[in-house]
């Protein structure tokens, strides 16, 4: 009875919308500026395009002639750098992979992105990698794999 009554009683409240402003258009004034699809701009990027296409291509080249190590066939997420020694003058970095105990140094290979060693710490390893980025090309990154202390 008292629902019903509520219900009855009740009017709601809506504001009206206010009225539309009107739209104006704004006139273009670059119409005869730059030309989007000119045919010598375009033939510039696509010879840049090559030329990138190829550098690329050197990038990659000596990486495919060589013999791949052992630790490529890992990915990096899945090593761990557990210490360093120095043997010899010569920095070395204890690496851990599958509950195995790797010594690697500046100039071995690591993980599968191509990925050379070039600088040893008593902290951190640090890598150039070459990986393919979502276009296609290749390119340099550095990577570094961090000492994990204190893990069981």
């Amino acid at each position: 009875m008292w629902m019903a009554d509520q219900r009855a009683n009740t009017r709601p409240n809506v504001v009206p919308l206010t009225e539309p402003k009107k739209f104006i258009p704004e006139p273009y004034s670059q119409a005869g500026v730059l030309e989007p699809f000119n045919q010598v701009k375009l033939t510039q990027a696509l010879r840049r395009e090559s030329t990138q296409t190829a550098s690329n291509a050197a990038l990659i080249a000596p990486e495919m002639t060589r013999r791949k190590e052992p630790l490529e066939s890992f990915p990096l997420d899945a090593m761990e750098m557990v210490g360093s020694l120095n043997k010899t003058g010569t920095p070395t970095a204890l690496l851990k992979v599958d509950n195995l105990i790797y010594q690697v140094k500046v100039g071995n290979y690591l993980g599968q992105n191509y990925g050379k060693i070039t600088g040893i710490t008593e902290t951190a390893i640090q890598l150039r990698e070459i990986a393919q980025d979502a276009t296609g090309d290749w390119m340099e990154r550095s990577v570094s794999l961090d000492l994990q202390e204190g893990k069981k």
